[in-house]
């Protein structure tokens, strides 16, 4: 299992550049679902048919993207400035190695007396070692993306960092879902979306294209079991899959929330209740699209989300898949 995630985390994908994840996740599903499609945006919508005449349209939904960064000038001396794709903290990724769509490193760095509470993108550039413009040019081209170099490390236990855990673990947990789901009632469409980290554009096209009766999201969530939590809430690594009730996007549907605690309690699933006072997912877009559904989210708890070493707990990643298995026969 684990050396199945290290291939998906080592997969570039800045938002607009899925394709390669997408290619990945095709060859991972493919036994286990009996439609796959691509549409004009680059989502990837997988169907597993019912078995019932009668059946529901659920679908799955996680983002294939990640933050990164687009070469938008590089200068004479060799400078190579780049503006952000997604949330990026500044502070985090200091220092960090960046790698480009072409296999060019880097080194993200802040100009030279930089104060600490300055730190944005105005501020920062990437060094490829070179000094002259052309040199940089046979490198890198305007337009080009890069990602913070990837990758995971095990750390104690059941715990492991790395990035972009968001939403690759997302991703995981649906391609988990899709081989042990065996004869569903409902029909299941698994869909690996693409740019949520710029908007939540690739699930909205793809809630069109689906119409789901039930519309459930596979995200991460912040924990905050951390030293001066910077927000009120009570998510905590190790407690198990977290079921959303809201974030600043969403009011999750109460049958919808209520149903996936009765199957978790009922089945003995580790799980914990998210409240989340910021952020949003591809929930949003599910739950409003068309005639709208019933939508929700299980969130998998990560700490430090959007830095280089995010950690997640592999006993939540797998009670996420154990209740998503459950959610594919509701029938609300």
């Amino acid at each position: 299992m684990i050396n199945e995630l290290k291939k998906l985390m080592k997969i570039q994908g800045v938002s607009s550049r899925e394709d390669k994840v997408a290619a990945y996740i095709e060859e991972a599903v493919k036994p286990y679902v009996d439609e796959i499609k691509r549409d004009p945006l680059g989502n990837l919508i997988c169907l597993k048919k019912g078995t019932s005449k009668k059946a529901k349209k659920i679908m799955l939904c996680a983002h294939m993207d990640e933050i990164g960064f687009m070469v938008n000038c590089i200068q004479d001396n060799g400078i190579v400035r780049v503006s952000r794709v997604g949330g990026i903290n500044y502070i985090a990724y200091s220092n960090s190695r960046v790698v480009f769509e072409n296999g060019a490193v880097g080194v993200l760095v802040p100009e030279g007396k930089t104060e600490l509470k300055d730190y944005n993108g105005d501020k920062f550039y990437v060094d490829l070692g070179v000094k002259t413009k052309a040199e940089a040019e046979r490198r890198v081209k305007l337009g080009e993306m890069c990602s913070v170099e990837s990758g995971i490390v095990k750390l104690y236990g059941t715990k492991y960092a790395g990035r972009p855990f968001d939403d690759r673990i997302g991703c995981y947990v649906m391609i988990e879902i899709a081989k042990k789901l065996g004869k569903c009632k409902n029909d299941v469409y698994f869909v690996f979306s693409v740019q949520e980290e710029v908007g939540c554009r690739g699930s909205h096209a793809a809630s069109y294209n689906v119409l789901p009766d039930i519309g459930i999201a596979f995200d991460v969530t912040p924990s905050g079991d951390v030293v001066n939590p910077s927000t009120n809430f009570s998510v905590k690594l190790g407690d198990g899959a977290a079921i959303k009730i809201k974030d600043s996007s969403v009011m999750c549907d109460r049958a919808l929330v209520a149903a996936m605690f009765e199957a978790a309690k009922a089945n003995n699933i580790k799980h914990q209740t998210e409240v989340l006072t910021y952020g949003g997912t591809d929930t949003s877009s599910m739950q409003t699209v068309a005639g709208g559904s019933r939508a929700g989210c299980i969130s998998i708890p990560t700490r430090f989300c959007h830095t280089q070493n995010e950690i997640v707990d592999m006993k939540d990643v797998e009670a996420c898949i154990d209740l998503g298995v459950l959610c594919c026969s509701f029938d609300l």
